[in-house]
């Protein structure tokens, strides 16, 4: 009796009902994240931390190996949206040079639904050591409002 890889079984499973799905139109993640998908669903990057306080929500998009100047944002009610691009490293490399390629390139985009609307107005983006900070002011109407209670 030969032994095989039990897990191997279930991922020929998986293989073949995300195929299924995609022959439906329905769009699947990747199992893994350990890379760009061509021709399939990019893997959600860059991963983020989302938090806010009585003024703003704030974004921490991790993105190391990003070029800036390829970062794009948009905002449209409370959908953010953050395209760029993470090129190789420049060199005359042919691919089949490498031993190992496990860090990811190419072009992605990414959005993600804020917990309230935000004034497109005055957001603020910094990148610095690999890691993009987003502030986003609420919009007024998203602002908690203090009532008063009248006792009688």
């Amino acid at each position: 009796m030969a032994e095989g890889n039990p897990l191997q079984g279930l991922d020929a499973l998986r293989r073949e009902i995300d195929r299924a799905f995609n022959d439906f139109g329905f769009r699947a993640e990747p199992a893994f994240r350990s890379a760009f998908l061509p021709g399939r669903a990019a893997r959600r990057y860059p991963l983020m931390n989302v938090h806010e306080d009585r003024d703003h929500v704030y974004v921490e998009a991790l993105a190391p190996g990003v070029d800036a100047t390829s970062l794009n944002l948009t905002v449209v009610r409370n959908t953010l949206t953050i395209s760029g691009e993470k090129r190789r490293i420049p060199g005359d490399v042919k691919s089949e040079a490498f031993h190992r390629s496990e860090r990811s390139t190419g072009k992605f985009v990414r959005s993600i639904e804020l917990p309230v609307e935000v004034n497109e107005d005055n957001i603020k983006a910094d990148y610095k050591n690999g890691l993009l900070l987003i502030t986003l002011p609420k919009t007024e109407k998203a602002r908690p409002k203090q009532i008063s209670v009248n006792v009688a």
